[in-house]
């Protein structure tokens, strides 16, 4: 811990200009922002084109009916139309909020709000939680309009949107609701480590935000997501039997196998697990059931088990473990820092001791093109495992010894191709912007390197057999 805290104060030593130099922190902000949107949007642009091609790639051709495609086509350029706009509309809201001070402004209406309720500004964490919920409510206004568009124009059009109005509005109470509740204890326990640890917060504040993370795997399942879908055990029969017996030959700590009623809201489908290391859970959504065949949601659940069989979950989250320590290491040198908050509008009272949430919120904010790179870097980490997965499926017979999984890697290119042709997804991608947005490989990548896999597992069949005879 010592050494540890000998190499944070080096680091705080370079950035100690920070707590007493003025810098216009707001026309950096502004330009990093705007410098991430205007990437975005040219790497939209150089998508554009694609979506004029008339034909699917040579991989697809007997895939994708004439009729399919135009479809998949028009609907990939009606989103990345709407991700065009929608992306420069929330920039400028964005900026304006930043440029009226709407984090200044918001603290002061948090302040106003405990004060109605008895409390002072020594009430630190109160008014921490209010500004923080009032900042998350006035900037949330802005949106609304593109979620309504998104749901009820844009996927009610292509065929996908199953969402009622009725429902659209109670799922958003719903999740105000729970943001509240989880967010509420979750900013009290986030400060309260701020102030019981002081300066040596950073090894103490990575296990509490590990802990909330654990917390979450167990209760969003269970807790949070019945709220809004239900989850019912798979039905017996031959997907059920086919799930349960190749969780048992790799030996994978299955508990519950469910469906999920995935198209209460859309017709995409999809299918996850879930759990602690000795306790798994499966889910299916039942778009993918009704859209596949029991072999080859198989093949799916197949690629799904090789995640756990690499250990992908667990290696991603100690990813995201060093991608937190980066940024924690380097926040005490803004946690105390005047010159930063009036840069963003804040009274010199208020400036001259720094509310904590405040310092990291903002901290968070001037780090956008830092996390547009982060970002770059784990796509490439997921997408290197779904690989992985997928060459996990097409090695099961050689695994398990099982000749009855010889066709895993045919039917999980079944499957996917299935899920691309009922999802109208996009197949023409430009690899520039499928590095920056996408943590899978484009369907035309995943089935070149599945004929390799097959290849591969064909050839070590063929070793193994002959040390048989």
């Amino acid at each position: 811990m010592d050494y540890l805290n000998a190499g944070l104060d080096v680091v705080h030593g370079y950035f100690a200009w920070v707590a007493t130099d003025p810098f216009d922190w707001k026309l950096f902000l502004q330009l990093s922002s705007w410098g991430v949107c205007l990437f975005e949007t040219c790497l939209l642009l150089r998508q554009f084109p694609l979506y004029s091609n008339e034909a699917p790639p040579a991989v697809l051709a007997d895939h994708f009916k004439p009729e399919t495609f135009k479809k998949s086509q028009v609907y990939g350029k009606d989103k990345a139309t709407f991700s065009l706009i929608a992306g420069l509309y929330k920039q400028v809201v964005d900026s304006l909020f930043i440029h009226y001070g709407l984090v200044a402004w918001s603290w002061k209406v948090g302040g106003r709000i405990i004060a109605k309720l008895g409390y002072g500004p020594e009430y630190e964490i109160v008014q921490s939680i209010a500004f923080a919920f009032t900042l998350f409510f006035v900037s949330s206004l802005p949106s609304l309009p593109l979620q309504v568009y998104q749901t009820f124009v844009l996927e009610e059009k292509h065929g996908f949107n199953k969402t009622t109005p009725q429902l659209f509005v109670t799922d958003l109470l719903k999740s105000w609701l729970i943001g509240f509740a989880i967010g509420t204890p979750f900013l009290a326990g986030f400060l309260t480590v701020f102030r019981w640890a002081g300066d040596r917060f950073v090894p103490w504040l990575m296990a509490f935000l590990l802990t909330f993370q654990m917390s979450m795997v167990v209760l969003y399942p269970t807790v949070i997501q019945p709220l809004f879908n239900k989850l019912s055990p798979l039905a017996e029969g031959e997907l059920r039997s086919r799930i349960e017996g190749l969780a048992s030959k790799l030996k994978f700590p299955l508990k519950h196998l469910y469906e999920i009623d995935g198209s209460k809201r859309s017709s995409h489908s999809n299918a996850y697990f879930f759990g602690l290391p000795w306790s798994k859970h499966i889910v299916i959504f039942d778009t993918l059931i009704k859209q596949s065949k029991p072999e080859d949601v198989e093949a799916v659940l197949a690629h799904e088990l090789g995640h756990w069989y690499y250990m992908h979950p667990t290696k991603l989250l100690s990813v995201s473990q060093i991608h937190i320590f980066s940024i924690l290491a380097l926040f005490p040198a803004f946690l105390r820092a005047p010159p930063l908050l009036r840069a963003f509008d804040f009274p010199p009272a208020v400036a001259a001791k720094p509310p904590t949430i405040v310092a990291f919120l903002l901290y968070q904010m001037l780090l956008t093109p830092f996390e547009a790179v982060v970002g770059i870097i784990i796509n490439a980490i997921s997408r290197k495992f779904e690989y992985e997965a997928d060459q996990f499926a097409c090695e099961l017979q050689t695994k398990l010894q099982d000749e009855k999984m010889s066709d895993m890697g045919d039917r999980l290119a079944r499957a996917l191709i299935a899920l691309h042709v009922e999802n109208l997804s996009t197949v023409w991608v430009d690899p520039w912007y499928s590095a920056y947005h996408h943590s899978h490989p484009t369907l035309t990548e995943r089935l070149t390197a599945l004929e390799g896999y097959k290849a591969d597992a064909s050839a070590k069949k063929s070793i193994v057999q002959k040390k048989e005879l």
